[in-house]
């Protein structure tokens, strides 16, 4: 069994019962997504791929806020993806989103989505929860299109926060084998420069989150 395979069944068991409830129980302390959506501005023709799309909350948000794009999601767990393929059909989007199952490491988005080179991507907690972050982070990239941006926001270390705080939200997120990125800020600026693109990085919320755009050239 591969690497990925592996993962997807973890995040399968994890999720075949949690994603009736997900976004429901998500939206208290998945803090920053709508930052994020708010910062995408793609162009009214673009095309968007969320990297982990889970129940397709932020690609439903996504599509109402720009009415134009089209969007695709990629998620590697199949037990998620038929809560987004039910979600996308009450919103009556079904028409502008399309959704693939996937690996975040190494996927085909010509082979998946009949598209390549994105407008935009991005990713929304969801590189803590891929074990090879890291080639997802550099993957996602090789999905931008020149002229278009990478945008990611995931959990940050708490710096601004109580230290009880920190510990107690990373012991329970350990649970649901979620791992905050300390280094996810060094990883883009690198990422950036290989690139000769330019990237803004902040915390959000004392450091709850971070949140970083690169933009290719």
């Amino acid at each position: 069994m591969t690497p990925a395979l592996a993962h997807a069944g973890v995040m399968d068991r994890i999720y075949r019962h949690q994603r009736h409830i997900y976004d429901l129980t998500r939206r208290y302390y998945l803090l920053g997504r709508n930052d994020l959506v708010a910062a995408l501005k793609p162009p009214p023709d673009g095309t968007l791929l969320e990297i982990g799309c889970g129940t397709a909350r932020n690609l439903i948000l996504t599509a109402q806020r720009y009415p134009q794009p089209r969007l695709f999601g990629l998620d590697l767990s199949s037990e998620m993806l038929k809560s987004a393929d039910a979600t996308v059909a009450r919103s009556g989007l079904g028409g502008r989103i399309k959704l693939a199952q996937g690996d975040a490491t190494c996927f085909d988005a010509g082979e998946l989505f009949a598209t390549t080179g994105f407008d935009r991507v991005f990713l929304s907690y969801s590189l803590s929860m891929i074990p090879a972050w890291e080639a997802a982070l550099c993957q996602a990239m090789l999905a931008v299109r020149p002229g278009g941006e990478l945008h990611v926001v995931d959990f940050g270390q708490q710096t601004g926060l109580p230290r009880w705080f920190g510990n107690c939200l990373h012991a329970w997120l350990e649970r649901f084998h979620v791992t905050p990125r300390k280094s996810l800020g060094d990883a883009m600026a690198t990422l950036a420069a290989d690139h000769d693109a330019s990237l803004k990085f902040s915390s959000l919320y004392s450091d709850y989150a971070r949140i970083g755009v690169i933009a290719r050239r």
